[in-house]
């Protein structure tokens, strides 16, 4: 699963305090250095952390600096601490569990769940009569039964992306071994280990006594706890900003050529602007930034996401913001520019299956329109569902359904229309435009939540070969036929195809609103404006601001004009539910439009 990030224009620029701008330390042999410090200043240190550190490396970096030192100490990895692989496969199981494309979150976890018990309990006495320096490293090193014997904590971070590289790569090291394992399942860890972590990673937070960026081993960045927590502090009044992620597909577009320089990215099937799995830049005044998860910025739960979603779907990043390339310079069929038919489930559906909180809810905007522009969604009026089910499953997306156009109703796309998609909607982009999506995130993890049903019976994409040599997409025909609502086209016609009318007009500007159904979760706003438009989220709404018109956009609070971002078109930014009053102003006085996307409660 390949992925591209992108961070131009991606830097969150925040001011903190001189002190903790120069508390900072960049670079892997100062880092080093400052562990090695407190190991022989304070005795007994952790070195915990997420997936995909090498802790290994760092470990044996420190012990050469305190070898050269001639400083005696002994390490310990926290590997060790674990049952056995075979008792970590059953503890795994029921989440894990025989479902071949999805699994069951692990609600109530912890780490120290899968530890050996007398082994924690032997290095808990052993650490308490540690006559030299030592270091526990890997994650779980701190978990609370061991905690109070260490005189430092350094938490270790890594971004979710490259955390998925290294596990697609097969490179990643899970919980109790010391290489990294070739027969992992991705299902392991994103509905057990992921949940495990990252309830230590906020236990951790609160309990660090340093946070270091960790993704490259040679190039370490490090904050004392005072300095991470004031930056964390100060991010969450500001405007967000996210690196936006593409990934290439058999669908695949080139409009991303025109609009970025993505080394590497042959074809996009579509960027990620906005998600729980995404990641941030912040640039805090030191000579260098720090890049870590956005979910980090779930310590303030309500000021980011608002009361509500806090106390009803906590940690939850609730938004995704998808950027659908759909740009071909010549004309091509539609197996080729078209999305898989699929669909999304709803909230009952996610968590009766896999315990997830909240269901997919899904909406197309059209941002670019080219000749043929289109959206496949719903069945035509008059065709035989049962025999469109039929043959999904006797093709199972290995031989073509070579009438399957009978059967999916065809929509023609503009630039700003706008698609409602809720749960057990068959649909899918269907090429000639480029979509931007706003739909709601079920995971936390940013498990993706699509039911295929047909792909055209055609080959993927082959990274590795830039061309469409890949194995057929598999289907997940028992959940989308499971889950299917069967809307025929009158229904969408009727009330999936959203209408917009002006809610507000002013001689700056003015907005409008989509219409909604009473399932879908959220609202969508549009403001348009020569210079500057405001808006407000009552101290209430996370809002994802997008701007689809115009250049450049300044989001600014209008009672600290310092609480500012600035975003490109299409680009987006992430206002906290606690960020009030604000206003958009267009950076070079041309007319712009923003769409507002946000949770109605």
């Amino acid at each position: 699963m390949p992925l591209y990030e992108d961070k131009h224009n991606a830097e969150n620029v925040i001011r903190i305090s001189k002190e903790s701008r120069e508390s900072a330390v960049f670079g892997t042999d100062k880092v080093v250095e400052l562990i090695a410090d407190e190991m022989q200043a304070a005795g007994v240190v952790a070195l915990d952390g997420w997936y995909g550190v090498d802790y290994q490396e760092i470990a044996e970096k420190v012990h050469l600096e305190l070898e050269r030192r001639g400083a005696d100490c002994e390490f310990v990895d926290a590997s060790t601490l674990y049952i056995t692989q075979e008792e970590l496969a059953k503890y795994k199981q029921p989440y894990v569990t025989e479902d071949p494309g999805f699994g069951y979150v692990n609600d109530s976890g912890m780490i120290s769940d899968i530890m050996d018990a007398d082994a924690w309990k032997a290095l808990y006495d052993k650490l308490g009569q540690a006559q030299k320096p030592a270091m526990v490293y890997g994650p779980g090193a701190a978990v609370p039964e061991l905690k109070s014997r260490y005189n430092r904590i350094f938490y270790l971070d890594i971004t979710m992306q490259r955390l998925e590289l290294k596990m697609w790569e097969g490179e990643l090291i899970p919980f109790g071994c010391t290489k990294p394992a070739q027969s992992y399942n991705w299902k392991e860890y994103h509905y057990n280990d992921f949940y495990l972590l990252y309830r230590h990673k906020k236990y951790m937070l609160t309990q660090m006594d340093y946070f270091v960026e960790a993704f490259d081993t040679e190039d370490l960045k490090l904050l004392p706890r005072p300095a991470y927590d004031e930056m964390i502090n100060t991010a969450v009044k500001y405007p967000i900003k996210q690196v936006q992620i593409f990934q290439p597909g058999p669908w695949g577009a080139y409009r991303h050529k025109d609009l970025w320089e993505i080394e590497g990215l042959e074809i996009s099937a579509w960027n990620k602007m906005s998600g729980p799995e995404m990641s941030v830049v912040i640039d805090f005044g030191a000579e260098r930034t720090l890049n870590f998860p956005l979910i980090n910025l779930l310590q303030y739960n309500r000021e980011v996401t608002g009361d509500y979603m806090a106390e009803n779907y906590p940690d939850l990043w609730p938004l995704d913001i998808w950027l659908d390339d759909g740009y071909f310079p010549d004309r091509q069929p539609a197996e080729r520019i078209s999305m898989p038919i699929h669909n999304h489930p709803g909230s009952r559906y996610v968590k009766q299956h896999f315990n997830e909180p909240l269901g997919r809810y899904e909406t197309y905007y059209i941002a670019e329109a080219y000749e043929g522009a289109n959206t496949w969604m719903g069945f035509k009026d008059n065709c035989d569902l049962e025999e469109f089910e039929n043959k999904c499953y006797e093709s199972n997306n290995l031989e073509p359904i070579e009438n399957w156009k009978d059967y999916i109703a065809n929509w023609k796309s503009n630039v700003g229309d706008l698609y409602l998609i809720p749960p057990g909607t068959a649909h899918g982009h269907g090429g000639n435009q480029m979509v931007l999506e706003m739909d709601t995130s079920p995971s936390i993890a940013g498990t993706e939540y699509s039911f295929f049903q047909y792909d055209f019976a055609r080959p993927s994409w082959d990274d590795e070969k830039k061309t469409m040599t890949g194995k057929p997409l598999k289907m997940h025909l028992e959940h989308a036929f499971d889950n299917e609502h069967w809307r025929r086209a009158g229904y969408v016609q009727e009330n999936l195809r959203a209408r917009a009318e002006v809610s507000l007009w002013t001689k700056e500007y003015w907005m409008d609103k989509f219409s909604s159904l009473p399932e879908m979760p959220f609202d969508i706003e549009r403001i348009y404006f020569d210079k500057r438009g405001e808006y407000t989220t009552a101290g209430r709404h996370l809002q994802m601001i997008t701007l689809t018109v115009g250049h450049n956009v300044t989001i600014r609070s209008k009672t600290n004009p310092e609480l500012c971002a600035s975003i490109e078109r299409l680009q987006c930014a992430a206002v906290p539910a606690y960020f009030g009053d604000y206003e958009m102003i267009s950076e070079d006085g041309c007319f712009c439009t923003c769409v507002i996307f946000y949770m109605k409660k």
